[in-house]
């Protein structure tokens, strides 16, 4: 009953936000040219992932080892922001969150490999849906990985390689072994191939001049380790890095630099910069060590802590970049942005605000992009939740929630009702926990932490639960 009454209401304040974009026609056309769309997300790349430097005054916020150059010539003429975060530390949750705008809390998907029945993926609320909306022209796509439960025509995509997840991009579950040993391939990953698929589908959009929205989610860098031959060898011969040293994922980043850069050339080549967005990320921070174990002294991640799997900075702060039409070249914003901003972002900048609402978690970046990365996104909820409801036996192994406002950052581990406070402006790399020195700011996030949490209803810890495969109805556990 409470999840029926949820979704009424849910409903209902949908069909009061597509009111707004609704007029005596079905669609809303600009007066203004409506832009072109492409948002690239890649699978488990650090912060410091590539040879991007996400932030001015800290230069390990690039790799020490890996080259991107088609990334960096991105970034030169875009905008970095150094403070942009993935909904989730794992995958599933954090694509669930670019699509929709909400929080994998508020979703109630918080962990891959969980039942999604509860989901309404029939919503018009999506991103492709919304673009739509406002111009019937839009066409849309996705390629590449996709993880999510349903097929993307569902969520309004007119193109797509279906349900796809991490095997099809040469991952084996089977194997811990293969994993992070070299696998030579003239299409590591799927990458040039995946690539071509987009960029045909560019092609007939520039000749037919109608606007687009296409997501390419990137099966590289997760593993199975997959590259090309020479570039492995490049890698096997170039100085290792002190954080980052491994040669075939060093490889694996740069086919993938190599594919975005095919990509981005053809978009240049058509003569479409000056009418698209594109958008560079990662869908969660990089595994921390190679191969993964719970115990290490400075990751791959490194300044930010830890990395996939876990709520630290390592698990949950990405590479963000995005380039496009008066966006000043080759800056950096310090304004903090979270995934649930893009489904906002994008129909702001396709030429409609949506209005705050309690159903939303995201707001609209278009502002900060037009005054130099400058100023603060405005939201109906304040700060982010990050919500790891359960044991993850690589990472710490134990279930906790997170909340960020401003510069400061709360973990709550439910096991023993432990509490970190952390300071991530002066500390981004979690080592002064000020939970005893500053007691009333932790009460504080907590309170505010628990109050979202059971807002939205999210799944609740409890010792023995998964949330793998039994609907989270029948598991019955909520804030």
């Amino acid at each position: 009953m409470k999840n029926t009454t949820l979704w009424l209401s849910f409903i209902l304040v949908v069909g009061i936000l597509l009111n707004i974009f609704s007029c005596k026609t079905s669609t809303i056309v600009s007066k203004e040219k409506t832009p072109n769309f492409i948002l690239i997300l890649t699978d488990d790349q650090g912060w410091n992932g590539t040879s991007v430097q996400m932030m001015d005054k800290e230069i390990r916020s690039k790799s020490d080892y890996h080259q991107t150059p088609n990334v960096e010539a991105l970034a030169n003429r875009g905008m970095r922001f150094s403070s942009a975060y993935a909904s989730a530390p794992v995958c599933s949750p954090s694509r669930y969150g670019i699509q929709f705008g909400q929080t994998p809390a508020r979703l109630k998907m918080i962990r891959v490999g969980m039942n999604t029945n509860h989901i309404n993926h029939q919503t018009p609320f999506t991103i492709p849906k919304l673009l739509k909306k406002i111009n019937s022209n839009y066409k849309t796509a996705h390629y590449g990985k996709w993880g999510i439960d349903v097929d993307p025509s569902e969520l309004g995509y007119d193109e797509s390689d279906g349900i796809t997840g991490n095997k099809e991009g040469g991952f084996d579950y089977k194997s811990n072994k293969t994993q992070w040993k070299n696998t030579i391939s003239k299409d590591p990953k799927k990458i040039f191939s995946t690539t071509q698929k987009a960029i045909d589908f560019i092609e007939r959009q520039a000749k037919s001049k109608q606007p687009f929205f296409l997501q390419v989610s990137h099966y590289a860098v997760h593993s199975d380790l997959m590259m090309r031959k020479e570039t492995l060898e490049k890698y096997k011969e170039k100085g290792k890095g002190k954080y980052q040293n491994n040669p075939g994922f060093a490889a694996m980043t740069e086919d993938l630099d190599t594919g975005v850069g095919l990509l981005l050339d053809r978009v240049k080549e058509l003569g479409l910069e000056g009418d698209t967005y594109i958008i560079y990320t990662s869908d969660n921070g990089a595994v921390p060590v190679m191969p993964p174990r719970r115990f290490y002294k400075e990751g791959s991640n490194f300044p930010l802590s830890r990395g996939k799997w876990d709520a630290m900075e390592g698990g949950i702060r990405v590479p963000f970049i995005i380039a496009g039409p008066k966006i000043k070249s080759g800056i950096e914003s310090k304004t903090p942005i979270t995934f649930s901003d893009l489904l906002p972002s994008i129909i702001d900048l396709a030429g409609h605000k949506i209005p705050l609402n309690k159903h939303l978690d995201g707001g609209s970046f278009k502002d900060i992009l037009a005054q130099e990365g400058k100023g603060k996104v405005d939201r109906f909820s304040e700060g982010f939740i990050f919500h790891v409801p359960y044991k993850n036996g690589i990472a710490l192994k134990r279930a906790h929630s997170v909340i960020i406002i401003d510069e400061f950052k709360l973990i709550k581990f439910y096991d023993n009702d432990e509490h970190m406070l952390f300071n991530i402006k002066k500390d981004i790399g979690e080592k002064i926990n000020l939970a005893s020195s500053l007691p009333n700011k932790a009460r504080e996030l907590e309170t505010r932490l628990e109050r979202y949490l059971q807002e939205v209803k999210a799944p609740k810890w409890k010792p023995g639960i998964t949330w793998k495969k039994k609907p989270i109805e029948k598991i019955n556990s909520y804030h």
